[in-house]
């Protein structure tokens, strides 16, 4: 795993500094708000094992390591570079409380069964899986920069396949989160099919009265509970101001988890 030469880098703060990223500098998919919000998805007393699919730099997985110190964490990218920045970062010496616990896997979240098991995602592995797949599509500008064309770019089944992906490794009873547009609920609804049932779903407003930007959406593998839209995250209370909302901080600074009601 290398990087590409001459592209500047960042070393960036999250959970106020309870731990570091590196990420390219105008250059692939850049971290932030989304990767704290799916990983506040994750509340799990105990041991337990996670993957992040299509992690790229790695920032929800080691936003779950940094906040549960038994998470043993497995970011999976399929991109060489990126995962490479995600070795970086674990090498970090302020990362050195989470760097035993995390693992690297260079792997197209779309491979199927030996070819999956083959890369590194056997069946039955994980507790809980959490994904933020690529979100524009077709009508979207598409950016110069191919590493973050690819970390963006939507293409037909994405979540059919992606989820598919995460009930396998999954072991029963597991955990799927996820962070996705407003427009793509029924693709993933019909996605977790009978796969994951107890799908709760949480619409993500900028302030009262916008329409949602983003659903964070939790599911239990093999569950048969009904589906369920939580009451919804407002980003801002005040709508003259950009500060967050003090329980929507909490979440993006690792303060505080978003537990599922079923």
């Amino acid at each position: 795993m290398t990087v590409a030469t001459g592209v500047a880098e960042t070393v960036d703060a999250f959970h106020r500094g309870r731990f570091y990223l590196v990420q390219p500098k105008g250059r692939g998919h850049r971290a932030g708000m989304d990767a704290m919000l799916l990983a506040a998805l994750v509340d799990h007393a105990g041991p337990f094992r996670l993957a992040d699919l299509g992690a790229g730099a790695g920032a929800a997985g080691l936003a779950v390591a940094a906040r549960l110190a038994e998470a043993e964490v497995t970011l999976v990218e399929r991109s060489a570079e990126m995962l490479a920045y995600a070795a970086k970062s674990l090498a970090l010496p302020e990362n050195a409380a989470i760097a035993p616990r995390v693992d690297l896997v260079e792997a197209d979240v779309t491979l199927t069964g030996r070819a999956r098991v083959a890369a590194g995602l056997a069946d039955d592995s994980f507790h809980h899986v959490i994904m933020n797949p690529p979100f524009n599509d077709g009508r979207d500008r598409r950016t110069p920069d191919s590493l973050r064309a690819e970390a963006h770019a939507m293409t037909g089944g994405l979540f059919e396949a992606w989820i598919r992906t995460a009930g396998a490794i999954m072991v029963p009873g597991g955990q799927l989160s996820l962070i996705a547009r407003p427009e793509s609920v029924a693709e993933i609804i019909d996605a977790c099919g009978r796969r994951f049932g107890g799908v709760e779903i949480t619409p993500v407003y900028p302030r009262g009265g916008e329409n949602a930007v983003r659903i964070l959406v939790t599911a239990i593998k093999g569950s048969r509970a009904r589906l369920a839209f939580r009451s919804p995250l407002l980003m801002h209370d005040d709508p003259e101001s950009h500060a967050f909302s003090a329980g929507v901080d909490d979440l993006n600074n690792g303060r505080r988890a978003y537990p599922r009601k079923g």
